[in-house]
């Protein structure tokens, strides 16, 4: 089965968006509630953002991930949460890809956690290493290789003396919070601008942008 064919039993209803390329977007983070509101899953708070903003219910559960599919700036989207846990997000990109028949250069778009960047930015790129980046790691390894997309969310650096793991899963303090929903509220917004073929322009605004 081919993926035009595949994704007309996804999206039956004819419109102006039929011919548009299918992109997965996927956010990164850990599936249980104990994990709810941490650093390390900020890439589920942006599809969370999404969902609700284009009306996009996220209920099906297949490919190892929480999904739901729609629109998104009149392209056709899936927004995937995996539930593998975060060191092995790459199983279930991996499975998405391959069955849709999708190629990550020019259909994935990943949003995860960056402790290099202060809460509050983001960061567009449309490739690069894992920087460290378990999650990250492992798509790379399953999915093929590094040219994907992705949008970075910052969380602050591991103050001194800290473990990293207790760092990434521990929660922000009041006013992190506030820099890091206005974050998530640009990340949807850049994302937007991707799936519309204007990754470039989001990267110019977005990249650029520094907290007052």
């Amino acid at each position: 089965m081919d993926r035009r064919t595949i994704w007309k039993k996804l999206f039956p209803k004819k419109d102006s968006a039929e011919d548009n390329i299918m992109y997965v977007i996927a956010g990164l983070g850990n599936p249980e509630k104990k994990y709810q509101n941490t650093r390390h899953n900020v890439g589920f708070d942006v599809i969370d953002a999404l969902a609700s903003q284009y009306n996009i219910t996220m209920k099906s559960r297949k490919h190892k991930a929480l999904i739901g599919t729609g629109a998104i700036c009149g392209a056709r989207v899936m927004l995937v949460k995996p539930l593998t846990y975060m060191n092995r997000s790459g199983d279930s990109i991996a499975e998405i890809l391959d069955f849709y028949k999708l190629s990550a250069e020019e259909s994935l778009i990943v949003i995860y956690d960056d402790i290099s960047l202060e809460p509050g930015s983001i960061r567009i790129r449309k490739k690069g290493s894992a920087g460290g980046h378990n999650g990250i790691k492992s798509i790379i390894a399953r999915a093929g290789g590094s040219d994907f997309s992705r949008i970075r969310i910052g969380v602050g650096q591991k103050p001194q003396g800290w473990d990293l793991a207790d760092y990434v899963l521990g929660r922000f303090s009041g006013e992190e919070r506030k820099s890091v929903d206005e974050a998530i509220e640009n990340a949807c917004k850049a994302a937007g601008r991707m799936v519309n073929n204007e990754t470039e322009a989001a990267m110019n605004e977005f990249n650029a942008k520094k907290r007052e």
